[in-house]
């Protein structure tokens, strides 16, 4: 036996290191991708631009994801996925909790992916260009990282105020829930000015996720008690 063939590499090791490699550019691809989008939006941001701050060639988005489009909806579900899928989300949506504990967990999750230290900046500045401008990935990114999410609190808000999660009452409860969450989101400039003194720290984003849950529960609550005494 030569040499040459004693040190031959096993044809079942070069295909893992293939794939990890692979895997390596498409997160740094993603990466990368991701500020880009965030500071230009999907219509002005390149596939070069892309590929130069990752460090790899053009070829490697059109191997590894298809065409901008596809890229861009990767990115975007990444960002999402990332937000749905933190440890404080998980707890939120634990079958064991109360309608109560999902609802104040989803909130306090939701708040604290404003947080650098839990959520990158260009996250929230990616989602906020896609929400100002949609694109075809919105569908899909909300399908697969949102409607879990509106679905389990549809649900625990139709059981505080006794009425099915299609009700139009409880639907409208949940888009209120929603919308002062959106409000710290994509409303911090504005108010960063009206409050310069207000900081989007861990202690205040807790105070503020207590403070729409009490706001909040209390309206649910006096909802229900009305239907029960009704």
């Amino acid at each position: 036996m030569t040499h040459q063939a004693r040190t031959r590499v096993p044809p079942s090791v070069r295909p893992r290191a293939k794939h990890k490699a692979l895997d390596l550019t498409r997160d740094k691809l993603i990466e990368a991708a991701g500020h880009v989008f965030a500071e230009r939006g999907y219509r002005a941001a390149t596939i070069r631009e892309s590929c130069r701050r990752a460090g790899a060639n053009v070829a490697a988005v059109n191997y590894t994801f298809g065409d901008k489009m596809s890229l861009y909806t990767e990115v975007l579900r990444h960002s999402v996925r990332a937000a749905g899928q933190s440890a404080a989300m998980s707890a939120a949506l634990d079958s064991s909790l109360s309608p109560e504990g999902t609802i104040r967990g989803v909130i306090r999750a939701r708040l604290m992916s404003l947080c650098k230290e839990e959520r990158p900046d260009w996250h929230i500045r990616l989602v906020m260009h896609e929400f100002s401008h949609p694109t075809s990935a919105m569908g899909r990114v909300v399908d697969e990282g949102m409607r879990p999410i509106y679905d389990r609190v549809r649900k625990a808000v139709g059981k505080i105020i006794g009425l099915p999660p299609d009700h139009e009452t409880t639907r409208l409860s949940v888009n209120s829930i929603v919308g002062q969450i959106l409000f710290y989101t994509f409303s911090w400039p504005v108010l960063a000015h009206l409050q310069p003194e207000l900081k989007l720290t861990p202690n205040q984003l807790d105070r503020i996720a207590d403070h729409i849950a009490d706001f909040s529960l209390a309206y649910l609550k006096k909802v229900g008690h009305g239907k029960r005494h009704g």
